[in-house]
């Protein structure tokens, strides 16, 4: 693997006066970080080592989110137009590609950036700035707006004016530990691209505080069963092996690589989404419907429930390995708490097949098929849950209480990653049964009620109303994320 080094645009003048030009490029550069940008809960696999990453995986080229996964403290996602096409190749050249973080760097903390650094382009993006070739993917060049009311029964006047606009030509992502680094980064980054580009829309997210982290709003751990990607460290038990090709354009697993230009290689489409939850509601849903089983109190009653309509409590301890009480042990053991594939049962006993993490992951009922996977690149955004919504059991309409889910999902493929697992499985209420039920975490029936199955293990023809969205889709768009040589050789040229 290469060693390359990357600066921020904030300390790129007093790096130059302080050192040598040729300093700026050597592997001997004193280290800026002591602490990483990344959170590692105990729940959630350790990142390979760069020593641990197969030499046929070219990560030093790779852009730095696509395989990372859902790690980061902060986040920003900065939706641009471009405004002058030929200005902002220039920017994008001198300025950007240079910040531009690949994998390697985010892979142990002495090589971190202060501030992480990727860009990924729309559709409508890439053709402003000249290229129309076909990287062989008709969602991203539809854009997410032009079917998902039909095909992921999102409600329109839900979106967010941006998303629907067609304005969005990409977006920035810049990941660190604090906000003032990102803020000083952004700041940077707009000076450089001046009236090349401007601000569309913007999202701030943040791992959750304190015992929390890693933890999305309705409190359950995320970001456990990630697949692992051949080449790219050891899989841990449990974990689904995928070939590269599954995530990067043109690598092996690539079905449409012979189609695909060539500086499309080692680039990924990345889905993202603005998911609205509704926590008091969820919270008062469980309250309301506790599912009792032997001596369970009322509020463990609740917490079973919770824990069926998701497939694991709330510490992450799966209900396939712990199916009647939290495991918290178990849980932060990233050896165990993936290891299962659901062949431990052929029913809804342990797990039911309307859980969340089994409609969105089917493992053995579909024969652990290597097919339909993504890498989940997600992080909360918004504020913890204030006291009077609590007591109300209902969310603030302030806007700027407005809390979430960015989601950002990594697949070669859109229609057989994101778009497949969001149509073909969440939303099918007969997947993977007849009868199943729409996924009761994030799927939708347009904002009508639904019916689950399998949620009481005492009586499973029983059903359970699912009595609103507890998430709301807000808009989103796909993205390209190119390789870095792809962006310096091609893209900004």
């Amino acid at each position: 693997m290469k060693a390359t080094t990357f600066f921020s645009l904030a300390s790129f003048a007093s790096a130059a006066l302080a050192w040598p030009w040729d300093n700026l490029i050597s592997r001997n550069v004193a280290p800026r970080r002591t602490s990483s940008l990344l959170i590692s809960p105990d729940a959630q696999a350790d990142l390979p080592t760069v020593q641990a990453v197969a030499a046929t995986l070219p990560t030093d080229d790779i852009q730095g989110d696509i395989l990372v996964g859902m790690k980061k403290k902060r986040e920003l996602f900065w939706f641009f137009k471009i405004e002058d096409a030929a200005a902002f190749k220039t920017s994008l050249h001198n300025d950007i590609v240079p910040l531009v973080t690949n994998t390697d760097s985010l892979l142990q903390v002495s090589t971190q950036p202060v501030t992480a650094v990727n860009i990924a382009f729309s559709h409508n993006g890439l053709v402003t700035l000249g290229f129309s070739d076909d990287i062989v993917d008709s969602d991203f060049q539809n854009g997410q707006f032009s079917d998902a009311p039909a095909r992921f029964h999102d409600r329109e006047d839900e979106w967010v004016s941006a998303f629907k606009s067609g304005d969005i030509h990409g977006v920035i992502l810049l990941a660190s530990d604090t906000q003032s680094n990102i803020d000083t980064q952004l700041a940077a980054l707009k000076t450089s691209l001046g009236t090349s580009a401007s601000e569309v829309y913007s999202l701030q997210g943040a791992a959750r505080p304190g015992a929390y982290q890693g933890h999305e709003h309705f409190d359950y751990m995320d970001g456990i069963s990630q697949p692992h990607v051949d080449g790219f460290g050891t899989a841990l038990p449990g974990q689904k092996t995928i070939q590269p090709g599954q995530v990067l354009l043109g690598e092996d697993g690539d079905s449409a690589a012979a189609g695909r230009p060539t500086w499309a290689k080692d680039g990924s489409f990345l889905a993202f989404r603005q998911l609205k939850q509704f926590v008091p509601e969820f919270n008062k849903f469980l309250i309301d419907n506790p599912t009792i089983v032997g001596s369970m109190t009322p509020e463990e009653g609740s917490a079973f429930t919770g824990a069926r309509m998701v497939g694991r409590w709330k510490s992450g301890a799966p209900l396939a390995l712990a199916p009647l009480a939290d495991d918290p042990t178990l849980a932060a053991d990233p050896s165990q708490n993936n290891n299962f594939d659901f062949s431990e049962q052929d029913d809804f006993v342990r797990c039911p097949f309307s859980a969340h993490i089994r409609k969105t992951n089917p493992r053995s009922d579909l024969g652990n098929s290597p097919f339909n996977n993504i890498i989940r690149a997600g992080i909360p955004y918004g504020p913890e849950v204030s006291d009077d919504e609590v007591a109300a059991n209902t969310t603030s309409s302030d806007a700027d209480l407005e809390r979430g889910l960015a989601f950002v999902a990594y697949q070669s493929q859109i229609s057989a990653g994101f778009a497949f697992i969001q149509q073909t499985w969440v939303n099918n209420e007969n997947f993977f049964q007849a009868g199943t039920g729409l996924d009761p975490i994030i799927g939708t029936n347009g904002g009508s009620t639904f019916d689950i199955a399998g949620v009481d293990p005492n009586n499973p023809s029983q059903s359970l109303t699912i009595i609103q969205d507890f998430v709301l889709s807000r808009g989103g768009d796909y993205f390209f994320s190119p390789s870095i040589s792809a962006l310096r050789d091609v893209l900004s040229v």
